[in-house]
C-alpha cells in the first residue's frame, strides 16, 4: 500500500564537499542534465556536469549563489523524478527558502527547465549583489526543545538593534529550532556581541549568504521581476506550501498572485519554515516526510520543527530518532541509506 508523503526541497548550504559528484553518483543518467547544462551555457557560466564532476571541492566556486542555486537545483529536482511512486503518494510539496523554486517544479507550477531559470537568475542576483549576511542562533536545548524564554529574549534583542541607527537585523528564517537572522555588518556584528556563546560555534556567520527574506533584498526582488516573466509561471499540479505557511491548491490561484509572490514576499520578507512543516504535518497528515538532496542539512531543522509542531506526538530528540528506526517517517534522500527507502 502507498504511503502518503510530503516532499521537502532544500535551499542553499546544502551542497557541500561531502555532496560533490552527487549528481554523477546518483543520476549519472538524468534526461534534464543535458537540457540544463545547456541553459548554462547560454548564460556564460559553467555548466552544472562540470561543477559536480571537478575534481576538488571550492567554497569560491560551488557555494557562490550563482552556481549553488543551479547545482541545488538540479540534485534536489532529479531526487524529486527519482522518488518510487508505487510506494510513495505525493500529497504535498514545500521548501526552505530558495527550495521554494524547487518545490515550485516539482509541483508543476513551473516546468523543469523554467524552475531552473528562476533559481539559476535569482542566484546570480543574490551574488552579483552580496547585500548583508546571514547567522544562525539556536533556541532549543540538547533534546531539541525549545528552551524557556530564549525566543522571546532573543526577538527583544534584534528588535532593540534594528532600532538603532546605521544597523539592519531581523529574522530571515524561522527553522523552529534555529533562528536565521539578516541584516547588515552592522547589525550582524551587534547581535554576535550581544549574546552568548552557544557550542562553541553559535551564533555561527553563513558564508557567501546575503540577508535572504529581508527588506535589504528589496532591490533584488525589483530585478527579479524585471528579468522573470509571469508566463513562466502555471496552475501547480500538487498542493504547495509556502513561507507562511499558506496552500496553493491546484486550479485555485491566481497566477498573478503566485508569481508576486514568489519573487515579491519570498524574497524581502521572513520564511516561516516551522509554520510550513507545522501546517503540511496538521492539514495534510502525511505518513512520512521526504527530504530531497543535496545533502542532510535540513533533517535536523525539520526534525525540530516537527517537534515543535508534536508531530507523532514527538515532544525530544530522543523520542524522534528511537520512532524513526521502528518506522521511518523522516527520510532524507541525501542519507544513502534512507535513499534506498525512498528511490525505485
Amino acid at each position: 500500500m502507498k504511503q502518503t508523503a510530503v516532499v521537502i526541497a532544500p535551499g542553499r548550504g546544502t551542497y557541500n564537499s561531502s555532496e560533490l559528484g552527487y549528481l554523477a553518483t546518483n543520476h549519472a543518467d538524468a534526461s534534464r542534465l543535458a537540457e540544463f547544462d545547456d541553459y548554462r551555457k547560454s548564460q556564460g557560466q559553467p555548466t552544472i556536469t562540470e561543477l559536480d564532476s571537478a575534481p576538488r571541492f571550492s567554497k569560491e566556486t560551488h557555494m557562490r549563489g550563482d552556481n549553488a542555486a543551479a547545482l541545488i537545483y538540479a540534485c534536489a529536482y532529479s531526487d524529486f523524478t527519482a522518488i518510487d511512486r508505487d510506494s510513495f503518494d505525493i500529497v504535498g510539496i514545500t521548501g526552505n527558502s530558495m527550495g521554494w523554486y524547487i518545490a515550485l517544479a516539482c509541483a508543476g507550477a513551473l516546468d523543469p527547465l523554467a524552475g531552473l531559470t528562476v533559481a539559476n537568475t535569482m542566484g546570480r542576483l543574490m551574488h552579483e549583489h552580496m547585500i548583508g549576511g546571514q547567522l544562525i542562533y539556536p533556541l532549543v536545548d540538547e533534546e531539541w526543545r525549545e528552551v524557556p524564554g530564549r525566543r522571546e529574549e532573543l526577538l527583544a534583542i534584534v528588535s532593540r538593534i534594528n532600532a538603532s541607527p546605521d544597523r539592519d537585523l531581523g529574522i530571515s528564517i524561522d527553522l523552529g529550532g534555529m533562528l536565521v537572522l539578516a541584516g547588515n555588518e552592522a547589525g550582524l556584528s551587534t547581535f554576535e556581541k550581544s549574546v552568548p556563546r552557544l557550542d562553541g560555534r553559535y551564533p555561527l556567520r553563513l558564508p557567501g549568504h546575503s540577508a535572504f527574506h529581508t527588506q535589504l533584498q528589496k532591490p533584488v526582488s525589483d530585478l527579479g521581476f524585471s528579468l522573470l516573466s509571469e508566463h513562466l509561471f502555471k496552475q501547480p499540479e500538487t498542493p504547495l506550501i509556502d513561507g507562511r505557511g499558506a496552500f496553493w491548491h491546484p486550479r485555485a490561484n491566481t497566477l498573478t498572485a503566485l508569481y508576486s509572490y514568489t519573487l515579491g514576499h519570498q524574497v524581502s520578507e521572513a520564511y516561516d519554515y516551522a509554520t510550513a512543516i507545522r501546517t503540511a504535518a496538521r492539514d495534510l497528515m502525511p505518513d512520512v516526510f521526504i527530504i530531497l538532496g543535496p545533502g542532510n542539512t535540513l533533517g535536523g531543522a525539520t526534525a525540530q520543527a516537527l517537534i515543535k509542531a508534536n508531530w507523532r506526538g514527538w515532544e525530544t530528540k530522543s523520542e524522534l530518532q528511537n520512532s524513526n528506526i521502528q518506522t521511518p517517517r523522516l527520510l532524507s534522500m541525501g542519507d544513502p541509506k534512507m535513499r534506498k527507502e525512498v528511490t525505485r
